[in-house]
């Protein structure tokens, strides 16, 4: 099977809960075609830097999947029908990150630290 990033946007009205629903349908179709899904990150509501589909907001979400063609061949057909979906993009690579993406990883870092800014406040 081969290796795949899947990087999906949506339209900014839909919830962050129906997004989240559209990641989990990606994971059930995956999984009923012999795949797996290694990771999915919910990236949240971004601004766009040019207009898509007369959208300036858009929900992203990241996956890492182990799958073969025909499995995401499905998937690609799904979101294409979708109309909550503007735009996707699949690229196979040699091995998975199941890190967590530099984007997210930059939320954490200031999380920790305004979670540490706040205990210090609180001891003094």
């Amino acid at each position: 099977m081969a290796l795949y990033e899947h990087t999906v946007m949506t339209r900014q009205d839909i919830s962050a809960q129906q997004a989240e629903a559209l990641n989990d349908t990606i994971k059930s179709l995956i999984e009923e075609n012999g795949g797996s899904v290694a990771k999915i990150e919910y990236w949240g509501l971004r601004n766009l830097t040019y207009r898509v589909k007369k959208n300036r907001k858009a929900h992203y979400s990241l996956l890492a999947i182990d799958a073969p063609a025909a499995a995401m061949a499905e998937v690609e057909r799904q979101l294409s029908i979708n109309e909550d979906v503007l735009r996707w993009l699949t690229i196979r690579v040699e091995e998975l990150d199941l890190e967590l993406s530099p984007l997210l990883a930059r939320r954490e870092r200031e999380r920790d630290r305004s979670n540490r800014n706040d205990d210090a406040a609180a001891s003094e």
